[in-house]
């Protein structure tokens, strides 16, 4: 490995650490924020997790960074409520018990007089659940920030009209070869005079602007069609009789379904490629893809546990899909400045991964289990329900929700989440996601 692409592969990893702190800081920032708009007091504002290697403090509130940059976190005063007969300090020598009191009890360990109307658990479900929403929603802002900026400035690599190449003659897809035997048709492209270089504007009398009408037209096509092209700068129409031939089969979004293949019509060329800037309803939609998948993976990460182990542990190949943790991105980062592309192309890719990180810190901190800031949030909405139900049917005020009792289902999941944590982080030192 030369200097040159240690330095790049450290220059990008650090491009990724600043990116990765600045999106904890951010999502700390919502809470922090929303926090202070409703008067609850906030000690603490901490960027990292370890022992503290820089801070300062404003007012009542300490700012500072730590030192491992693996998440952050506030420190707000009554995060829950005292216990029914209104007492703090753990007493209880049940396990089960001792951690909901330990809990209970650091989140009043630095109530200072005054307090009393500055707590966390005694302001209304609605601005608790926004307290707890802002952190996420601010890195939901920043991805779909980052992600409409670089569509729409830069773009996407998308096919075109425009002819990579013409194939000599008709093979059906399925069978997965590219040489041509003597039995096998010349292909319409080839036999109509299509050239590498030609950009289609026009087929069977009808102007295309992209590959994905296009591709369309010449599916449902079999037979003769005309296809007008422009060459040298000028436009020609050019005969073309359009075979049934088997192809991929594509999805309602036009991407190609691997394995399946349907009877359409065929021509027989290769699209050519080139990146270009999305106007704002098609970032919009491939914004709503891209969150569509990410929930979809959230939702299949259980079942990516074997095939992690086995990268990890075994001989098994590490898929492309495979959960990715802060090292494993962080390596990514630190490939994508090694790319033969051009700096522009590189700084777009470090921007998308830093879009679908922010996207990711959305998705699971939504996720309604405590700790996680969708746990609180369903916490509230719990009370909020049970305290209206409790005055529609005239009931006693049952009182704030004690989230503290939940305290050792926390542990459980942070546990599950540490655990997993744990095995991506090997799998991505010993068997690492590529992009080269």
């Amino acid at each position: 490995m030369s200097m040159t692409t240690i330095l790049m592969t450290v220059l990008g990893i650090a491009i990724f650490a600043v990116g990765l702190l600045f999106s904890i800081a951010w999502h700390e920032l919502g809470h922090l924020s929303t926090a202070k708009l409703f008067g609850i007091r906030v000690p603490q504002y901490m960027v990292g997790f370890g022992p503290t290697i820089w801070s300062r403090r404003k007012g009542d509130t300490e700012y500072g960074i730590k030192a491992i940059p693996a998440g952050g976190y506030i420190r707000m005063i009554g995060m829950f409520p005292p216990g029914p007969d209104g007492r703090l300090e753990a007493r209880s020598t049940s396990p089960w018990r001792g951690m909901i009191e330990d809990a209970r009890s650091a989140a009043f360990e630095e109530l200072q007089p005054g307090d009393e109307s500055r707590l966390f658990y005694t302001r209304k479900p609605w601005k608790r659940v926004i307290v707890m929403f802002a952190g996420p929603f601010m890195n939901l802002v920043l991805a779909v920030a980052i992600f409409m900026g670089v569509a729409m400035t830069f773009g996407f690599q998308t096919q075109t009209t425009e002819v990579a190449g013409v194939q000599r003659c008709v093979i059906e897809q399925s069978e997965k070869r590219d040489s041509c035997k003597a039995s096998d048709p010349v292909s319409p492209a080839k036999a109509a005079g299509l050239r590498e270089g030609d950009r289609i504007v026009a087929f069977d009398g009808q102007r295309v602007d992209d590959w994905a009408t296009l591709s369309d037209r010449i599916r449902q096509t079999v037979g003769p069609a005309t296809i007008t092209v422009e060459r040298d700068g000028k436009e020609q129409t050019l005969h073309a009789v359009l075979q049934e031939n088997t192809v991929a089969r594509k999805d309602a979004d036009g991407e190609v379904v691997p394995g399946k293949y349907v009877t359409a019509g065929y021509l027989g060329f290769a699209a050519n490629t080139e990146i270009l800037p999305l106007s704002f309803g098609d970032s919009v939609v491939r914004m709503g893809d891209m969150i569509e998948n990410g929930v979809d993976s959230i939702i299949a990460l259980p079942s990516k546990i074997p095939d992690l182990w086995n990268a990890a542990f075994g001989d098994g190949e590490r898929a492309d899909d495979s959960p990715v943790g802060v090292v494993g991105a962080a390596r990514i980062g630190g490939e994508v400045m090694n790319l033969d592309i051009p700096a522009q192309n590189q700084i777009a890719m470090m921007l998308f991964l830093l879009a679908g990180f922010n996207l990711s810190l959305f998705l699971f901190n939504m996720l309604p289990l405590l700790p996680l800031d969708g746990g609180h949030i369903a916490g509230a909405l719990w009370e909020a329900l049970r305290r209206n139900v409790a005055k529609v049917f005239r009931r006693p005020d049952p009182g704030p929700f004690d989230v503290a009792k939940l305290m050792p289902v926390a542990y459980v999941v942070a546990g599950i989440f540490i655990c997993f944590t744990l095995l991506v982080l090997v799998a991505d030192i010993v068997n690492p996601v590529k992009i080269t």
